[in-house]
């Protein structure tokens, strides 16, 4: 199964917000903090989900800063899991 994987720089503390916001839409997508500091996460997305995942993160953006450092057309942006 193919997944696509986003990086984002988002407001440090609605990094949990975030996190949460996505575990509520089951098996779409899983964030995970690499770099605390920085406020740079990365989403793990399903397959056929990024849609929604994208107009999720754009939601968000409305109320708090979401910037997209890693795009999924980057070379080492598709895994496989």
């Amino acid at each position: 199964m193919e997944t696509t994987r986003r990086c984002y720089q988002i407001d440090r503390c609605q990094i949990s917000y975030v996190k949460f916001i996505l575990e509520a839409c089951d098996n779409v997508a899983v964030m995970s903090t690499l770099d605390p500091q920085q406020a740079v996460v990365q989403v793990t997305i399903a397959p056929g989900c990024e849609t929604m995942v994208d107009g999720i993160m754009n939601s968000l953006a409305r109320e708090f800063e979401v910037v997209l450092v890693d795009d999924a057309s980057s070379p080492n942006a598709n895994h496989s899991s």
